[in-house]
């Protein structure tokens, strides 16, 4: 059983390099972060978690983006587009149909690639420069490809990738493809696509940089470190609860990080931690059977269907780190489905937010909740939209209204608008 507490004087052990390490959240071996290409534990081939020999705390940080929290990353900065500071909106209709007392999104389709996904390949890059690696790899949804590609290009490093052939959306195909990324589509899904890269990195083929990589995770922490920050500054208050979109479970890991580290250093009371609430769709939802089943890993789903290509995902990696994640804090877990997605994604757009459909989940899970009287009227509640509304293009124009034909003349258009044709 994973075992995630951190201790209140964290000593480096000898493995350390300046202060970072590797920790097994199975059986508590360390391991020396850049001696080395690792990715799970070599003694129990448990997950790793980066440990450091101090907690940050908000007063130290400073800048912009996600390396204005460099005394909470394992460098002073990394490979840089520059990614993270993405806006957290207000949405009043939103906020008023639900029913709660504060809605924020939280949109990470505002970084460069247009996925939260850079926030992890500008650290997880820079490990691989350090490690002194010349190929990178992923599987991917299309996200995280299109994020690799751009981090790698930016390196000067190569960059493969394995996508599920016919399921990844053209636009984060174009992505990767362009940024130069060797593209290969594998007959199978996305964690068959993940087993190849696994067995391609432990054969030396390749640095892994799906989130089984410790490293790609504390990019992705930021993403709590930003909404508790920008959250306070608007509201005098931390938020109640965080509701987001789950595939592999990695930013509900990250972000459950990124809380533990700051209790853990005396800058978050335990009872201000958000509570963490997973969004699956109802064709893809392991951690929901999980949370609801009370188990301790999920079980494998050999076959996920659903429009939210970003989360179609029925093997969740980072399920160790994540469910005591949703536990601990008091969270949830939900599955919704396709159609609630579509009309979640139509309800953003409307507050001029555009999202993917995987995005959309959140606000779609946090509506469910609402109604069944889980989420209390009186939260206050951010929503996390993790990937950009043109990372998918067919289904905005499938969700979208339809083009009208008329006429090539004023008088015509008029005709047409006021219905007197």
């Amino acid at each position: 059983m994973a075992d995630l507490e951190l201790p209140e004087t964290p000593d480096a052990p000898e493995v350390a390099d300046d202060g970072v390490w590797l920790h097994c959240i199975e059986c508590g071996h360390e391991h020396p972060p850049f001696d080395d290409i690792i990715y799970t534990c070599s003694n129990c081939g448990g997950l790793l978690e980066v440990r450091y020999d101090r907690y940050p705390t908000f007063e130290e940080f400073d800048g912009r983006g996600v390396w204005r929290y460099n005394v909470a990353l394992p460098f002073e900065a990394g490979v840089t587009l520059p990614e993270g500071d993405t806006p957290l909106h207000r949405v009043p209709r939103l906020r008023e149909e639900i029913g709660v007392r504060n809605l924020r999104v939280k949109h990470e389709g505002m970084n460069p690639t247009g996925s939260f996904k850079d926030r992890g390949m500008t650290v997880g890059v820079r490990v691989a420069q350090e490690l002194g690696v010349d190929r990178l790899a992923c599987a991917s949804t299309g996200n995280t490809s299109a994020a690799l590609a751009a981090y790698g290009a930016r390196a000067g490093l190569q960059t493969l990738v394995l996508l599920p052939a016919g399921k990844v959306a053209a636009g984060k195909i174009a992505q990767a493809s362009l940024h130069g990324a060797r593209i290969l589509e594998v007959d199978g899904n996305f964690d068959a696509c993940l087993d190849i890269v696994q067995d391609l990195a432990d054969r030396g083929e390749a640095y892994l940089l799906n989130s089984l990589n410790p490293f790609r995770l504390e990019g992705q922490k930021t993403i709590g470190l930003e909404i508790l920050e920008a959250f306070r500054v608007d509201h005098g208050r931390f938020p109640d609860r965080i509701v987001l979109p789950v595939g592999n479970a990695g930013n509900t890991a990250a972000l459950y990080k990124s809380f533990r580290e700051l209790v853990a250093g005396g800058d978050l009371d335990e009872d201000d931690v958000p509570k963490l609430t997973g969004v699956q769709a109802e064709g893809a939802a392991p951690m929901v059977e999980a949370i609801e089943e009370g188990l301790e890993d999920t079980r494998r789903w050999e076959n996920v269907e659903t429009i939210a290509t970003a989360i179609r995902i029925g093997n969740p990696v980072n399920a160790p780190k994540a469910l005591p994640g949703i536990r601990e804090t008091g969270g949830t877990a939900v599955a919704v489905s396709d159609s609630e997605i579509t009309a979640a994604q139509r309800d953003l757009a409307e507050e001029g937010v555009g999202v993917e459909p995987a995005s959309a989940a959140s606000i779609a899970g946090l509506r469910k909740l609402r109604e069944e009287g889980t989420v209390g009227a009186d939260e206050d509640v951010v929503c996390l939209t993790t990937g950009h509304l043109l990372k998918d293009p067919d289904a905005a124009a499938a969700a979208g209204s339809d083009p009208e034909s008329v006429a090539n003349s004023t008088e015509a258009v008029l005709r047409h608008l006021t219905g007197d044709e």
